[in-house]
């Protein structure tokens, strides 16, 4: 079978939420796009992942025409509940900011963008393997060009004017930028979250970020009669190990306080655990190639930044790529790197702190008692202080884009 050459636009390695949004919003401005992936739709849409949408991210779903069932099956939380000492401190969003989140899963969010770009006539193609980029550094006579073999077996060779690289933390495009140009800087945590599914009522209407001296823990939803629950643990830690009664126990024992707060529990449908670190390769462009997603940034789950993050970079990279193409300036795309990673490194920060101020430390780095209390001293500062919840509202709903 030979090869068939094609021509786009934009090709996008990558149909998760980031490059079928940004298929999406270039369709709305009359730019042709081929997005591909190496999983199936079935594999992503039943790979169950949390998530919660700051306000800017609903809207921009809601906005763009590709679906408003975020606003139906999705739950507007007003707020969160901090909780240490054995008692919870909530953190008024709405009343702070003005603004809410909304918990709506990523597995929904992409369901949503795939079936708009169905709807839509989107050319995406899943299952796709042997990708290979070539052609991005714009030395003359060259073309940016993704090759790969789709589903059927068929061999394509794709040539486009821009490549963006939306293929997550383990794909192959954040490797292009040249070693020489590319600087990574990461954080490891020593600790990761054992994750597990619950088959019960919500303990609490809104989300609980809980610390004790046993550890952080995290109380969340999912729907009416499932719920995700977290608590911190070894990145070692073998899930199989744990029974339920020894989880659910465990759970029970972070958040117990003065206050008699007790979970809903039932059985427990999935086990997991979440190592995390925070992660970022600059620059995000080079040459006719730009990253978007995880493909050029990661930050641990505490402040719920990911897919906000990776929401906000197509948002921007849709209106730089409409400038080079339609208004003929190709110099916009000297903008994205610098524009991008001015919210990135936000994130960042937020997603560290949170992470650090809720967390039980390194124990081999010899936590003090002098340690303990000063973290729980930085959390009554922050709840006793309207300026301080409202540093914390603002970074959680989200900060205007740019």
């Amino acid at each position: 079978m030979g090869t068939t050459i094609e021509r786009a636009t934009v090709g996008i390695v990558g149909a998760g939420p980031a490059g079928l949004m940004l298929a999406h919003l270039l369709a709305r401005a009359g730019i042709d796009t081929v997005a591909i992936d190496v999983r199936t739709r079935h594999e992503i849409e039943t790979t169950h992942r949390a998530g919660i949408l700051e306000q800017d991210s609903m809207r921009l779903l809601v906005d763009s025409g590709v679906s408003d069932r975020v606003l139906r099956d999705g739950h507007e939380h007003k707020g969160i509940e901090l909780r240490f000492d054995g008692r919870n401190h909530r953190i008024d969003f709405h009343g702070l900011t003005g603004a809410s989140t909304y918990l709506y899963p990523q597995t929904d969010v992409f369901i949503d963008l795939a079936d708009a770009r169905e709807r839509d006539g989107g050319d995406v193609r899943f299952g796709v393997s042997g990708t290979a980029v070539t052609g991005i550094d714009g030395g003359a006579g060259q073309t940016p060009t993704v090759r790969f073999t789709d589903a059927d077996g068929a061999r394509v060779e794709l040539r486009c004017d821009y490549v963006v690289g939306a293929d997550g933390s383990h794909g192959t495009c954040r490797k292009l930028v040249p070693e020489t140009l590319r600087r990574r800087f990461f954080r490891e945590y020593p600790f990761a979250w054992f994750g597990v599914m619950v088959q019960a009522p919500p303990s609490a209407p809104e989300l609980i970020y809980n610390r004790s001296e046993r550890g952080f823990a995290l109380i969340s939803q999912r729907t009416e009669d499932l719920q995700r629950m977290y608590f911190q643990c070894s990145p070692g830690e073998d899930p199989d190990a744990w029974s339920d009664d020894r989880v659910l126990t465990e759970l029970q024992a972070r958040v117990a306080g003065g206050d008699g707060f007790e979970l809903k529990t039932g059985p427990i449908a999935e086990k997991t655990v979440l190592p995390f670190r925070s992660f970022v390769q600059e620059p995000m462009r080079y040459g006719y190639l730009l990253l978007a997603g995880d493909a050029a940034h990661t930050v641990p789950p505490t402040g719920a930044k990911g897919l906000n993050l990776a929401l906000a970079d197509v948002r921007l990279l849709a209106e730089i790529l409409e400038r080079a193409v339609h208004g003929g300036d190709p110099a916009a795309l000297d903008e994205y790197t610098d524009r991008a990673l001015d919210r990135v490194w936000k994130a960042q920060h937020f997603s560290y702190w949170m992470t650090t101020m809720m967390h039980s430390l390194d124990p081999s780095a010899e936590v003090t008692p002098f340690d303990e209390r000063r973290q729980v001293g930085e959390l009554r500062t922050l709840v006793e202080s309207e300026s301080g919840r409202r540093f914390l509202a603002e970074g959680y709903t989200g900060w205007p884009g740019r």
